[in-house]
């Protein structure tokens, strides 16, 4: 073989390397997870997504699906443990599966905070428990964490919502500096409004007709449906991603959205508290 057969054969077997790796996805059966994972498997990657309950999803085909709740660590250990005896090796964690939640913070029920905090926060740090022993032998991994940008500032009645994709999004921030010499990058993707199906499954706080929050409440959440049902394709979600998968130095935060969106993180950093504020509430007519 010659030296340029060698160096052609060399390159493919690198990106043969890379496009194989084995990619697990919590909340794969619909919207940017379903997306991410059709995506990742056109580009060759092994892919794997989960679902709270498989037999609602009998016509998934694209990539393999597998029952898993984020609240049960045996449920997820059982997971990680069916892909990782299948495949011998376990590449990219994807934490996607999370809830919606809106209402005032005073009429929010304590049970609903709790469960969009176990979603949405505590879910993602159970599967770090239960893959980075993998990772750890394997010496390479990459976590990312979906987040959102609603996560990078409080957003009115969406506070709770926000509360627990900005803890992830710290969390990830820790975790990066404390697996680094393991060999594993950690990320963390936010994106902005997306059209998915978030609105039909968000959980909203009741509120009455006499509630004081009613007027607010009910114009802020048709902007709300409004910018989700006018929201980019979830595949940038997913380009991005891919994107990220192939960097060799991926930094903390990448955020995917409509430049408006995107923007407004940059205000937030260079804007006086008040003025960012005062810029929100004229936003939202509040």
């Amino acid at each position: 073989m010659g030296w340029h057969e060698k160096g052609l054969f060399i390159l493919f077997a690198s990106v043969n390397i890379m496009e194989s790796k084995v990619v697990f996805i919590t909340g794969g059966s619909s919207g940017i997870g379903k997306s991410v994972g059709e995506y990742l498997t056109s580009k060759g990657f092994i892919v794997y997504g989960t679902t709270r309950s498989l037999n609602k999803y009998p016509d998934h085909d694209g990539f393999e699906l597998i029952e898993m709740d984020v609240h049960n660590f045996d449920s997820i250990k059982k997971a990680v443990n069916r892909v990782v005896d299948k495949e011998g090796r376990l590449d990219i964690v994807i934490n996607n599966a999370g809830v919606g939640i809106t209402g005032a913070i005073e009429e929010t029920p304590d049970t609903e905070i709790t469960n969009a905090f176990e979603t949405n926060f505590i879910g993602p740090i159970r599967m770090v428990k239960a893959v980075m022993p993998q990772m750890r032998n394997q010496s390479q991994g990459l976590i990312i964490n979906v987040t959102s940008i609603a996560g990078h500032m409080g957003l009115p009645y969406r506070g709770i919502y926000s509360a627990s994709k900005g803890a992830l999004s710290l969390v990830t921030e820790a975790l990066r500096m404390e697996v680094k010499e393991f060999g594993v990058k950690v990320v963390n993707v936010a994106p902005g409004d997306f059209a998915t199906n978030i609105a039909s499954g968000r959980y909203h706080a009741p509120h009455s007709q006499h509630s004081p929050y009613a007027k607010n409440y009910g114009h802020i959440l048709e902007a709300i449906n409004e910018d989700v049902d006018s929201g980019q394709h979830p595949i940038e979600v997913a380009k991005k991603i891919h994107e990220i998968i192939q960097k060799e130095n991926p930094k903390v935060t990448y955020t995917v959205g409509v430049f408006l969106q995107r923007f407004s993180l940059f205000l937030k950093k260079v804007l006086p508290s008040k003025l960012y504020e005062k810029m929100l509430l004229n936003h939202y007519k509040l």
